[in-house]
């Protein structure tokens, strides 16, 4: 363990093997840090606020500390954050509230580049990308492998399927399919992400079976939803599957459709 002179650690901190706490970081009492995390420096955690294994944190960030909500009494409230994530310099992460559940989640093998933001009660999951000075807003769901690229905003209650792809610059306000390719100011599903599809070693069939299917959410008869509920009545691939389940699940939003 290595703990720099000028470092807080007050007490009931709990520190795991082999930890590093550069200087002039303060972490705060209700803090967990698991084993060969490093804090370079000047960094806050505060909070209820788990952060897992072989996880670094750059200068300048602030993790744990409350929620940015105007509905927030000082509830007891949790961050939890997994393992192997690159937190770089200036993100932001908050604990939940009594309204959304009371924790904020992120996955594992996480990069949150300088900057961005993930607000109160969202989930993240594994495998993320958020570019730098991008924002999560509260409540939202960001699933496996989705890259949130360059000063985007996500609204509050959105959900963002495994392996979609926001383009920088995007303002995404309803939910985003699985694989979706997201791009434009007032983000527009503009097609599939077909080269992380690629980069995962996804199927040709699958792959081809996704394109078939975003073609029918497209142009077929009826409206978005009747054209979702006929794929997934047909699908033969657990892509689409997986697609038409994420439709056809409870939201608090509309969709992105076909532009």
């Amino acid at each position: 363990m290595a703990i720099h002179p000028s470092a807080i650690i007050e007490d009931g901190a709990q520190l795991g093997a082999d930890v590093t706490v550069g200087p002039f970081c303060i972490v705060g009492p209700k803090v967990v840090l698991g084993d060969r995390v490093e804090l370079k420096s000047h960094v806050v955690v505060t909070g209820d606020t788990t952060i897992g294994a072989d996880t670094v944190i750059f200068p300048f960030c602030c993790i744990g500390e409350i929620p940015q909500d105007v509905k927030f009494k000082g509830e007891a409230a949790k961050l939890v954050i997994g393992e192997r994530n690159r937190i770089r310099e200036h993100v932001t992460m908050n604990p939940g509230t009594e309204g959304g559940g009371g924790i904020t989640s992120v996955g594992d093998d996480g990069f949150f580049l300088a900057g961005c933001h993930v607000a109160h009660d969202a989930t993240i999951g594994n495998r993320v990308i958020i570019v730098n000075q991008s924002a999560v807003a509260g409540h939202c769901v960001v699933e496996d492998d989705v890259i949130i690229g360059g000063l985007c905003g996500i609204h509050q209650f959105v959900r963002i399927g495994q392996g979609a792809i926001i383009g920088a610059l995007s303002m995404v306000a309803n939910d985003v399919i699985p694989h979706g390719l997201v791009m434009g100011p007032r983000g527009e599903l503009d097609g599939l992400n077909l080269v992380g599809l690629k980069r995962r070693g996804v199927e040709r069939k699958d792959i081809s079976a996704l394109r078939v299917a975003f073609q029918t959410l497209k142009d077929g008869e009826g409206s978005f939803m009747d054209r979702a509920k006929r794929l997934g009545d047909e699908a033969d691939s657990k892509y689409v599957s997986q697609m038409m389940d994420f439709i056809m699940a409870d939201t608090d939003r509309h969709f992105l459709t076909p532009r």
